[in-house]
């Protein structure tokens, strides 16, 4: 009996040995496991922290291959291009004093669109009013232009020109989004509201004026919003808690605000795109004009504005860096493309390249989790409530924080 009963107590103590472990290996499974999530999310944290290095270098490769090869793809298409027509719609452009902005209000007006340059500078806007109306003289009806003022570097202005706006209870048939700063070589700079330049005039403000005109452009259905982009978003990267880019884990430089700006506004424009019902008839669109000679090139280093003379070939000139913008705006195709994207699980919003065609933004902007923690930051940044798109939809008014204060 003692026997059995040591053979017994052997067998139980070698079962519970099994037995716990069998529990040992489970919980070291476990721990594994759980260390191996850990490593994945710190893995994930690490590259959210900055561009992977494959990626920043396939966008500098397309980059150069759009520099290199932008005419050649875009040679299908007529300069200047022809419009569709566009009699009795209203189209908003801002920064349309200089550059790719001022070829497309001239050419707007130019089909027959009532054309509302939103600039800073009033006075040079009726100058170039001016002259394109002596220029079109006898060649059809007066141009319909209007000037209206605008600063980017200010949201309280933005919020302004937006109120002005809407209370005439017109219709807005097409914002475009064109004004844009890359102060190249410069040191970092802030708005008088607290944000780096780059990312307040390139993404913050127009975010603003976009969501601010949305019961004039409910009114213009089916309407556009076209955000004149870069290739730059390509070698972007936003981090939403340094928005500002001051808090020395990315060293910055005008490059680094420059395309991270344009990187936000790309995944923006997204979400902006999947909160608007296809029953509001808004389409949102974003374009690249290709490597285009404009005023920019007046910051450049020297040797940088001598690279620009010695190869005009393959830089467009302002006109040519236009069609992207007025194709977005007037096609008449352009909505069916963005009512079938918004069909879709999640794709970024459309995007047109210098050439007229849909393509895919960079890598970087299909980052779902990324894009929706823009749109939230920038929601707090302008001053606008995380519900403002749905009860603007309602009709209801939304307070922004940079309204200026009425006597």
């Amino acid at each position: 009996m003692a026997s059995a009963s040591a053979s017994a107590a052997v067998t139980l103590t070698a079962r519970g040995k099994a037995i716990n472990g069998a529990d040992d290996n489970e919980r070291l499974n476990k721990d594994e496991k759980k260390q191996d999530n850990m490593n994945q999310k710190e893995n994930v944290k690490k590259k959210k922290e900055a561009l992977g290095w494959m990626e920043w270098l396939r966008g500098w490769l397309y980059i150069v291959y759009e520099m290199l090869f932008q005419r050649i793809m875009a040679s299908h298409l007529a300069n200047p291009m022809p419009l569709a027509p566009i009699n009795d719609l209203t189209f908003i452009v801002t920064g349309s004093t200089s550059g790719i902005g001022r070829e497309i209000a001239r050419q707007l007006a130019e089909a027959g669109g009532h054309v509302v340059m939103a600039v800073r500078n009033t006075n040079a806007a009726h100058d170039l009013i001016r002259k394109w109306q002596e220029d079109w003289t006898g060649r059809g009806l007066p141009l319909n232009i209007e000037v209206m003022e605008l600063d980017l570097l200010s949201l309280e202005s933005v919020v302004r020109f937006a109120e002005a706006y809407n209370a005439r209870l017109g219709p807005l048939h097409a914002l475009i989004n064109n004004a844009g700063i890359f102060s190249i070589g410069e040191p970092q700079k802030f708005s008088k509201d607290g944000y780096e330049q780059h990312m307040q005039v390139n993404h913050l403000a127009p975010a603003l004026l976009s969501i601010s005109l949305l019961p004039s452009l409910l009114r213009g259905s089916s309407s556009r919003i076209v955000n004149v982009n870069s290739v730059m978003h390509y070698v972007g990267f936003v981090d939403t808690k340094d928005m500002n880019v001051t808090s020395g884990k990315t060293k910055y430089t005008s490059l680094v605000g420059y395309c991270g700006s344009k990187l936000a506004e790309v995944m923006f424009s997204s979400v902006l795109h999947k909160r608007l019902p296809a029953e509001a008839g808004i389409s949102v669109i974003c374009v690249s004009p290709g490597i285009v000679q404009t005023n920019v090139a007046r910051d450049l280093p020297r040797i940088v504005q001598a690279a620009y003379r010695l190869i005009p070939y393959f830089i467009f000139s302002a006109e040519e860096g236009s069609r992207s913008a007025l194709f977005a705006a007037t096609d008449p195709q352009v909505p069916e493309y963005c009512e079938m994207l918004k069909a879709d699980e999640w794709p970024v919003s459309a995007f047109i390249s210098q050439d007229c065609r849909p393509t895919n933004p960079s890598e970087e902007s299909h980052n779902v989790e990324t894009a929706y923690r823009v749109w939230e930051k920038t929601l707090e940044l302008i001053g606008l409530p995380l519900d403002a798109i749905e009860r603007l939809l309602e009709g209801e008014e939304v307070e922004c924080r940079y309204r200026a204060s009425k006597d």
